[in-house]
């Protein structure tokens, strides 16, 4: 494992455009921070966000992963390009003819988005750990360390996203078309969603089949945290409504987006196995 790290290590830092996204995407990470820096006075009124309860633990794990993985584009960016530069700049046919089975550079591959999952994890899970020490009302360690599934399933969404990246690398070989397939397969899954609800089932029941598509089994990983703002909730029971919804990550949740993560490291391989170089 260290061999291939250190091989996909220097292809990377010797490719200034990977070192900018990657910076540009720790500091918009570091970014949540300044929600907390959010104030205003308007007459009588003062407002200040950190204020409201939204840096309180446990619910600082879910506010945090979910904004996180909404800038996971940026690493996306990188697993592609790396990927697809291996064709257009030639470098994987080398490497195999230096010695690495197409076996290994697709694990040099996965190892380097499961590095990057990690990393992105342990940042998000330190920015919200110093956040909620700072500003949560509620400093207990059993709060403190409640709710941390939201962390795991960040990593998981992180990670299956990162190996579906890598599918698209492999399959189309061009960094811009494999980013144009990722998005084109979002819209697909949007379309098929629209159909099946408009032709077929209830809101519920096909939230229920689209679960098992790749990308919304990773968005269900990390559901909307929003509604559990005391605001939310308060104004909704002014008009007579409820929210009672499940924000947690269950285990067939988990099941599929893993399933999904081993099936694209899978055919990745198999593609590459098969395709003549």
């Amino acid at each position: 494992m260290k061999r291939l790290l250190e091989i996909e290590f220097i292809k990377l830092w010797n490719n200034k455009i990977s070192r900018v996204i990657i910076y540009a995407y720790f500091t918009l990470i570091c970014s949540l921070a300044l929600i907390a820096a959010i104030k205003f006075d308007i007459g009588p009124i003062k407002f200040h966000l950190a204020e409201q309860g939204i840096f309180n633990f446990p619910y600082i794990w879910h506010l945090n992963t979910f904004f996180g993985a909404l800038f996971k584009v940026f690493l996306a960016i990188i697993i592609v390009s790396m990927t697809a530069n291996e064709y257009s700049y030639k470098t994987i046919k080398q490497n195999l003819i230096d010695g690495l089975s197409k076996k290994e550079f697709i694990l040099s591959k996965v190892y380097m988005s499961g590095l990057f999952a990690l990393i992105s994890t342990i940042f998000i899970f330190t920015i919200s750990l110093i956040l909620g020490l700072v500003y949560s009302d509620y400093n207990e360690l059993g709060i403190i360390f409640s709710d941390l599934s939201f962390i795991l399933a960040y990593f998981v969404k992180l990670f299956t996203f990162f190996s579906f990246c890598l599918f698209a690398g492999v399959l189309v070989k061009k960094s811009a078309y494999a980013l144009g397939f990722i998005v084109i397969w979002q819209m697909f899954e949007g379309f098929v969603k629209g159909m099946i609800q408009w032709k077929l089932f209830d809101g519920e029941t096909t939230d229920t089949i689209m679960g098992f598509f790749p990308l919304n089994s990773m968005w269900n990983l990390l559901k909307e945290p929003f509604s559990r703002f005391e605001a939310v909730q308060t104004v909704a029971q002014q008009i007579g409504e409820e929210l009672k919804l499940d924000y947690y990550t269950s285990i067939g949740d988990f099941s599929i987006a893993i399933f999904w993560a081993i099936a694209f490291i899978y055919l990745s391989y198999f593609i590459l196995k098969k395709r003549d170089l």
